[in-house]
């Protein structure tokens, strides 16, 4: 036997001995960004992967924390769960691309819109184009959504302040199914970003992390 030979069978045998540490398993889902026309749809870049990241240290999920970016109008829409769309103004959906997100949402998907102050009036009218015929509903602080793993009996946290207004949670159904969460006056993305983006008060950054989660869990729970 050569030298080189008896080092591999020796190098084997001890490996079958000695494995090591299992590879951690890959990830079993990815959230995404949601890309739309007109505004700054990619404000907050390290929101998603921290709610991630979070989301997995405390609920035992396997999300990768690298999420993706999907355009509105995209196929490419259907292979993700749960969509996050942020922005400070203006959003645009083409005709297809409000046709394209209907259908996404109606085949079991999720947005979850977070307004990081200035979207309210623009995503009401986006929306409306997507689902002529239903309206935001305001989600009363009993709603399930804000007791899951972590109990927020008085609805959403206030992360930052915009115009001095209470924050709020409002819904889209589909037969009893939300289907559109939108965050207002709350900013939850800020609060996901990394600490020293905004300098937040941990307690603060900590109640939009677990607010966060709640939101994951619930959705993935429907």
């Amino acid at each position: 036997m050569s030298r080189f030979l008896l080092l591999s069978v020796l190098v084997l045998g001890l490996s079958a001995f000695n494995p090591g540490p299992a590879p951690a398993p890959a990830p079993t889902l990815k959230l995404a960004l949601l890309k739309y026309a007109a505004g700054d749809w990619y404000a907050n870049p390290t929101s998603l992967p921290n709610l991630a990241k979070f989301a997995n240290e405390n609920l035992g999920t396997n999300i990768d924390p690298d999420n993706a970016v999907v355009e509105v109008g995209s196929a490419e829409l259907f292979n993700y769960p749960f969509v996050h769309m942020t922005g400070h103004g203006n959003v645009l959906f083409s005709d297809a691309d409000a046709e394209n997100l209907r259908n996404y949402l109606l085949a079991g998907g999720f947005l979850h819109v977070d307004d990081n102050y200035g979207i309210d009036p623009y995503i009401r009218v986006a929306m409306k184009k997507v689902f002529p015929d239903k309206e935001f509903v305001e989600l009363p602080f009993q709603h399930p959504i804000f007791h899951q793993r972590f109990d927020f009996k008085n609805g959403l946290p206030k992360i930052h302040e915009h115009d001095g207004l209470p924050p709020q949670g409002f819904g889209i159904f589909v037969e009893d199914r939300l289907v559109c969460l939108y965050t207002f006056e709350s900013d939850l993305g800020d609060g996901w970003e990394d600490p020293e983006v905004h300098k937040d008060p941990e307690e603060l950054r900590q109640a939009a992390l677990r607010m966060g989660a709640n939101i994951l869990q619930y959705v993935f729970g429907q």
